[in-house]
């Protein structure tokens, strides 16, 4: 049975890497996660929204999804994540929309679309969770 939206509560220490990085999750429920992240301090060297920040915010919003669906019960944890990078951003902020493509009792797959500011698709990605019967250890 899915947790309620409302009752996710995520660790919210500096040094997590979805705070490090601006990300900040606007809408939480079972039908979709959506979350933003600034280009501006996710930058490769020339000037364009850094590969890794998308991946970064797809598996945040993705695994989001997928622990609204597992918890309490199940942990899920990153199997498989892919990224199609279709165009760059360069300032603003990025929008990720993630939706499921499978929900089941041992694995969850996530679609995740980031447009730019101007509505732009960027990036696609899938992700795939596994969800375990035990949490990882310090959590």
């Amino acid at each position: 049975m899915p947790i309620d939206p409302a009752d996710l509560t995520l660790p919210d220490a500096p040094e997590q890497l979805p705070k490090l990085m601006g990300i900040e999750l606007v809408t939480l429920s079972l039908d979709e996660v959506i979350g933003t992240m600034p280009v501006a301090g996710n930058r490769q060297p020339f000037g364009l929204l850094h590969g890794g920040a998308n991946a970064v915010l797809a598996e945040t919003l993705g695994s989001t999804l997928s622990a609204l669906h597992a918890l309490p019960d199940r942990f899920p944890v990153g199997l498989e994540l892919t990224c199609t990078h279709h165009r760059s951003a360069t300032d603003g902020l990025v929008t990720g929309v993630a939706r499921p493509i499978h929900i089941g009792r041992s694995t969850s797959t996530t679609e995740i679309v980031i447009i730019d500011a101007e509505g732009r698709r960027t990036c696609t990605a899938k992700l795939t969770c596994l969800h375990r019967d035990t949490r990882p250890s310090g959590f």
